[in-house]
């Protein structure tokens, strides 16, 4: 009986070059980034006493400021779940025609998709200062904004789905003479449900955060009220306003998690 042969590793996978080389050229492009534009390592570890200085002033939060905040809390809650409710519900049929799986014209996919890139490719602070200079300051130009920038993002995720879908289904419908909105709706969105459910969540989450920065430009909610604690140097204010975004934030992810244990 013959003994077994063990296949000999070449130099490069005993000495893992591939690795080393991979690791070297990424530090170089990091390094030479650095300089390119400017990047001062040494002064972040420089400053790093300021940054301790104002975590040190925010860890008194002036709790009696929690009674302020929670009309805007609840107005930047508002914003978020209008905006990215809007932004869903648009963002469905969107994400139908971008499939490659279910829409076989190329020119109609290619359309769509280029028409969802563009509406990524818009900042939301851009597009906050806009709705901003037209509807004036308050939380319409916040929910606008929130819902193109849900939107865009929801679609893209949305779309990605529904092409890893079972498609027996959507051929056992065909086979009957079953129309497109027939086969969307009995066999499609029973495969995405729960995702589409945990993206929305993930969407609501992050507008709630970006909502907060919207505030600076005027678009309404608590930004406003942390702008004002910032700039007066209100830090206990601040902190109070982080710690109350902070809990939103969990109650949401805790939602998402409920949910998607549900649904599947």
């Amino acid at each position: 009986m013959s003994t077994p042969t063990i296949p000999r590793r070449s130099w490069t996978q005993r000495y893992h070059v591939k690795g080393i080389g991979w690791t070297v050229l990424l530090l170089v492009l990091l390094v030479a980034s650095a300089q390119m534009t400017g990047v001062n390592v040494g002064m972040f570890f420089s400053n790093l006493g300021q940054f301790t200085n104002l975590l040190v002033r925010m860890s008194n939060p002036a709790w009696d400021y929690t009674a302020v905040i929670i009309q805007p809390l609840l107005e930047t809650i508002q914003m978020a779940i209008l905006g990215t409710t809007i932004g869903a519900a648009f963002a469905i049929p969107f994400a139908v025609l971008s499939a490659s799986n279910l829409i076989h014209n190329r020119w109609l996919r290619g359309l769509t998709r280029l028409f969802l890139d563009l509406v990524r490719t818009l900042p939301d602070l851009l597009l906050a200062a806009i709705f901003v200079a037209i509807f004036g300051i308050g939380s319409t130009a916040g929910v606008i904004t929130l819902a193109i920038f849900s939107f865009g993002m929801v679609s893209k995720l949305f779309y990605e789905v529904i092409e890893t879908i079972d498609m027996g289904p959507l051929e056992a419908l065909e086979s009957v003479g079953a129309t497109k909105i027939t086969i969307i709706w009995y066999a499609v969105l029973p495969q995405i449900l729960n995702q589409f459910v945990s993206y929305f969540l993930y969407t609501l989450e992050i507008n709630v955060r970006a909502s907060t920065v919207l505030g600076y430009l005027g678009a309404g909610g608590i930004g406003v009220f942390l702008q004002r604690s910032l700039n007066e140097f209100n830090y206990n204010q601040t902190a109070v306003i982080i710690l109350a975004t902070l809990v939103v934030v969990l109650v949401i992810d805790g939602v998402s998690n409920h949910l998607r244990r549900v649904l599947l």
